[in-house]
């Protein structure tokens, strides 16, 4: 497939508003190696400096990972590889890992995350571990992003709480005072804005400066974010799409973030200092369809050169 060049758009998108479209700059994405397959030409769908987070899922062979890593850094996309440290034996596989990344692919930015294993595969549990090898600050990263929790997390606080997430967060706090790198907050997907804007005051408050990329679901069945929510322990905004579910004019039509990033959004224009930095998408409904969506409301002011006004 040619290379598709963006451009600006010279009228705002379709569907967007100014706020919207500057909330939306900059926005970044996540794939898989398996899902990353089956897009032909990432150019046609994603501007180029588009952050690109890709999640390493359990099984996953790093020869995997480091070839989707190289494929995206030649077409001129930041990658961002998770490191889940809960899958990672121990530091000797941990150096190696980052040595692959940055020889076969240039990778200098990583998304260091304890990951979704009950049970640790050797010797780290934590990303706060990880980040106390000192191997990424020796290796040069120049980005280092740590998970948040808007709605909290049942696997590290099984009472509910916030307690060990905050104290976590505090952590990461002092870390980024001390480390070269640029560090934020990746965070969760959630679909109400006002649990996220009450966390993100709540971390202001309680002097976590880490900026915030806040995680959201992209365009998809309404049926699949409900099963992916459960699963990730998304809290109290799965009453959004429980109401949702409930009302059968929309029972069938496809979720969209609209709404939800139009109120933070909104948020963010009132209040500039406002800790949202960027948005991060989950691409649950299709790498495609969330591109698409993205372009067709502003998402950094672009569109492929051959589609339609």
């Amino acid at each position: 497939m040619a290379l598709l060049n963006f451009r600006k758009r010279e009228e705002a998108p379709k569907g967007a508003n100014g706020q919207l479209e500057a909330f939306l700059k900059d926005y970044s994405i996540e794939v898989m190696p398996r899902t990353a397959e089956k897009v032909e030409d990432f150019r046609s769908l994603l501007p180029e400096g588009t952050r690109v987070y890709i999640a390493h899922i359990e099984g996953t062979p790093i020869e995997d990972m480091v070839a989707t890593a190289a494929r995206l850094s030649k077409d001129g996309y930041k990658v961002m590889p998770h490191f889940p440290a809960r899958i990672i034996r121990d530091e000797a596989t941990l150096a190696d890992w980052i040595a692959r990344y940055q020889g076969e692919a240039g990778v200098d930015q990583a998304l260091l995350l304890a990951g979704g294993v009950a049970k640790p595969h050797g010797d780290f549990d934590s990303s706060m571990q990880l980040l106390e090898t000192g191997l990424f600050g020796k290796a040069g990263f120049k980005r280092l992003h740590v998970a948040g929790h808007p709605e909290g997390n049942r696997d590290i606080d099984p009472d509910g709480s916030m307690k060990n997430v905050e104290e976590a967060l505090q952590w990461k706090q002092k870390f980024s005072e001390s480390s070269d790198a640029e560090m934020a907050l990746a965070t969760q997907f959630a679909f109400d804005a006002g649990p996220i804007i009450q966390w993100c005051d709540d971390l202001r408050a309680a002097g976590i400066t880490l900026p915030v990329h806040i995680g959201i679901a992209g365009p998809a069945k309404l049926q699949t974010l409900i099963k992916f929510a459960i699963a990730c322990g998304v809290g109290p905004s799965l009453k959004v799409l429980q109401k949702r579910a409930m009302d059968v004019s929309k029972l069938l039509l496809p979720y969209e973030p609209t709404d939800v990033l139009t109120q933070l959004a909104a948020h963010k224009a009132a209040n500039p200092d406002f800790n949202i930095e960027q948005v991060h998408f989950f691409p649950l409904g299709g790498i495609k369809t969330n591109a698409k969506w993205a372009i067709e409301n502003g998402g950094a002011s672009t569109v492929p050169a051959d589609a339609s006004p």
